[in-house]
């Protein structure tokens, strides 16, 4: 080869030396920057109200009822705790006292001979009027407690709550009848990649759902209760009431939660395999903020104006583009069906599972 074509092949190989020891590194930059782009899961949701530590969950080693947030719990909880309880005491008590009396003063030492007496009209008179007393003096604010609670106001909400093999359903018929379905979260380490998994915003664990009820403050709200399958029952123990959804059957309930936060309930009938984990979340908002929530779910509020229908020939003071969703035209037919709320896509993942 003549010289000039040795010097341009060793400035060649020169020139690629350089490029290939570079290329090496960019690659596995590269294959990085997708490799975590693409096991990054999605954020979390963040909840609009956080979950509280000490209303509507349970503390760990606590005793006693959890702290009450309606009218009928206070009362009830002021029932048990400063009438039941303190009966019961008194009661044991005086047994007790009985019993430690009998063995120390008629043991064999101290009364060698026994007592031949059958029969004492006195005492049996006592023991049959004092238990019918007790029991007079507990059935008086126990019916009083029952007439409050069963003697509900005129309900502000309906809420109808429908149990499943295993999550909750809830509809809300006098806001256009949307539905809502609530699932428990799973933890971080049993979420899929991308799939919302609990956070301590949401709830303690196996109590935490993708979807709570949300009602008003300080409004009268009634709850429908039944069942899709078998037997479950609805509770939260914040506000006190308890009721069977049984399928079939109707069964109705109500409160009236003046402070706002969230409320952590479970089923608390054996239902199935799964029963430990379909929790109840139910969270009070303010009224104006209920009405978002209603609105952002495509529901109504009771006497709002419906969107204005658009004119025949189109036009609208609002493009389609700026219009809120309940303001968007309607098909041809005219036709409009606030029944058929598509869920959001956990939701529906999250039931398949179940």
């Amino acid at each position: 080869m003549k010289p000039i074509g040795w010097a341009i092949a060793l400035a060649a190989a020169a020139m690629t030396i350089p490029a290939a020891a570079a290329a090496p590194s960019a690659a596995p930059a590269a294959e990085a920057a997708t490799a975590n782009t693409a096991a990054t899961p999605a954020a979390p949701a963040t909840p609009s109200v956080i979950a509280d530590t000490e209303y509507g969950v349970p503390i760990p080693g606590g005793l006693g009822l959890q702290k009450q947030v309606t009218d009928i719990g206070r009362e009830a909880a002021a029932f048990h705790n400063n009438w039941l309880l303190v009966l019961c005491a008194l009661i044991s008590l005086f047994v007790l006292a009985l019993l430690v009396y009998t063995i120390i003063r008629y043991r064999r030492g101290a009364h060698p001979t026994p007592s031949r007496t059958s029969h004492n009209t006195f005492i049996e008179v006592v023991w049959t009027l004092v238990p019918v007393l007790i029991l007079v003096a507990i059935a008086i604010p126990s019916i009083r407690l029952l007439r409050h609670q069963y003697s509900p106001p005129p309900a502000d909400l309906t809420v109808k709550v429908i149990g499943n093999q295993w999550f909750w359903t809830y509809e809300y018929p006098d806001n256009g009848g949307f539905e809502i379905v609530s699932n428990l979260l799973k933890e971080k380490g049993d979420a899929r990649p991308g799939e919302r998994f609990r956070t301590d915003a949401d709830g303690p664990p196996l109590l935490a759902v993708d979807e709570r009820m949300v009602i008003p403050a300080g409004k009268v709200v009634k709850f429908i209760v039944t069942s899709n399958d078998v037997i479950h029952a609805f509770w939260v123990p914040a506000f006190w009431n308890k009721i069977d959804a049984n399928p079939g059957r109707l069964n109705e309930i109500w409160a009236k939660v003046d402070r706002p936060g969230v409320y952590f309930g479970q089923c608390t009938e054996l239902c199935g395999a799964r029963h430990a984990y379909m929790p109840i979340a139910v969270e009070v908002v303010s009224p104006a903020r209920f009405a978002a929530w209603v609105a952002s779910k495509g529901g109504t509020m009771p006497g709002a104006r419906p969107a204005a229908a658009p004119d025949s020939t189109g036009s609208s003071p609002l493009s389609n583009a700026a219009a809120p969703a309940a303001a968007q035209p309607q098909p041809a037919t005219g036709a409009t069906d606030n029944t058929a709320i598509e869920q959001p896509a956990t939701n529906q993942a999250a039931t398949a599972q179940n």
